[in-house]
């Protein structure tokens, strides 16, 4: 069950879509086929459902609007969705903000539940996943361990995330921090996104 901030009680799954009072969502997405896909799911789970393709829209949709959940993607066109958390949190502390990314690193993991997030998901995440997460407000001590040690890969691709995010995503400075020529920078990040 997600927590009910109207005070109604009720479940998501069971929700009236007419009855969408105190069940707002704000959707910040680039990628206008999977934000429409998502708006169209949460209405019919009875959501009010505002989308937002970046930062600046954010702002101003946050002039009228105070929504109670917030579905965010990590790579905003050229820009970061960590900075759009923050905004939401800065709004309201008690909003349940997810965070989509392609990017999977525990650099921005870890980012956007310090900046406010209350969970992080990696693509391709659907309306049930982000329900679950919006849910979740502790930690799950169930979750295994893994024994096996950190690829090269992944180690690299950790430090590439971890720098990016320090650079607000900008793919020059990135690359000139890490040595790497922004071309070859270019690719590795190609490889790595999720469709």
């Amino acid at each position: 069950m997600i927590p009910d901030r109207s005070g109604t009680g009720s479940d998501a799954s069971d929700a009236d879509p007419s009855a969408a009072t105190g069940r707002s969502l704000v959707i910040v997405e680039d990628d206008t086929t999977f934000a429409r896909t998502l708006k169209r799911s949460f209405e019919k789970r009875g959501y009010q459902v505002v989308l937002c393709p970046d930062g600046s829209e954010l702002a101003a949709v946050l002039e009228t609007l105070a929504p109670d959940y917030a579905v965010v993607d990590l790579k905003l066109g050229t820009g970061s969705g960590l900075e759009c958390v923050k905004l939401l949190a800065a709004r309201d502390p008690d909003m349940r903000i997810v965070v989509l990314t392609g990017f999977a690193s525990i650099a921005t993991a870890v980012e956007a539940i310090k900046l406010g997030a209350c969970h992080y998901l990696a693509k391709p995440a659907n309306t049930d996943d982000i329900e679950t997460a919006f849910g979740r407000a502790e930690g799950d001590v169930s979750v295994p361990l893994s024994s096996r040690p950190t690829s090269i890969k992944n180690l690299e691709w950790e430090r590439i995330h971890e720098t990016l995010v320090e650079t607000g995503f900008n793919i020059s400075e990135t690359a000139r921090r890490l040595g790497l020529h922004r071309r070859t920078l270019a690719r590795k990040l190609e490889k790595r996104v999720v469709k």
